[in-house]
């Protein structure tokens, strides 16, 4: 499985866009392949998001192993706290 980071290329948050861009860094600087996948670009991909996280309102980022839902970005930044990487990513 791979790692997929769903992420909005469309964001009026700063803050948002600060987490993704927080997630694309460490993911890379790791060297852990992963796939973005903009929800701006299709809202079947949001909706499809949405219901991978089991939560209608979800946001991004989001990060998954295939279809297996890691985390929020909270999560993730919590599990680079602990040095739980690997783990929280299921790899």
């Amino acid at each position: 499985m791979s790692i997929k980071v769903y992420y909005t290329s469309v964001s009026s948050s700063k803050e948002i866009k600060k987490w993704q861009q927080q997630i694309f860094d460490i993911l890379s600087s790791k060297k852990i392949k992963h796939e973005a996948v903009d929800i701006a670009q299709d809202v079947k991909v949001k909706d499809l998001m949405r219901d991978l996280v089991g939560d209608p309102t979800a946001l991004a980022p989001q990060i998954f192993n295939g279809d297996n839902y890691c985390g929020d970005y909270k999560a993730f930044e919590n599990a680079i706290e602990e040095e739980a990487l690997e783990s929280f990513l299921k790899i």
